[in-house]
């Protein structure tokens, strides 16, 4: 083995392992989201890039919009693999505002030609529970 076939092998090692790297954190960063919100609704906003709409998933959990965006890589005749560096499982998460009251029901979720996912929740006003006051002599006297 030659000097520069060792340094070619060598380039070649660290390449494979930097780019099983790449692959490794994009697959562990969170989707970008962005939350906005108008009189009757909140709008959570990911970056979806190359999903389908069978690829995603998406839940209302505790206040917050959780998305799961399983894709699959199609194979490419005539070209080989050298790494993968695109992630396969990606995840978000947006927390809505605390005093966010929303109808997870009637939510919507659409996914974009330019790859971004809209998930809109309708705001519900009538989900709070009005309770009568009353004072210790109230009780007293219903009995």
């Amino acid at each position: 083995m030659t000097v520069r076939e060792f340094a070619e092998d060598v380039g070649d090692a660290v390449f494979e392992r930097l780019g099983r790297a790449a692959s490794q954190m994009q697959e562990e960063s969170p989707l970008p989201v962005d939350v906005l919100e108008s009189d009757d609704e909140y709008l959570v906003v990911f970056d979806a890039p190359g999903a389908t709409a069978s690829d995603v998933q998406v839940n209302y959990v505790d206040g917050a919009v959780e998305v799961r965006v399983d894709r699959f890589r199609e194979f490419r005749e005539e070209f080989e693999m050298v790494f993968p560096g695109r992630g396969l499982k990606l995840d978000g998460r947006a927390e809505l505002p605390a005093d966010a009251v929303v109808d997870a029901d009637a939510a919507r979720a659409e996914l974009r030609d330019n790859g971004a996912l809209y998930v809109f929740l309708p705001k519900d006003e009538s989900a709070g529970t009005d309770v009568d006051v009353t004072t210790p002599e109230d009780d007293e006297d219903d009995e």
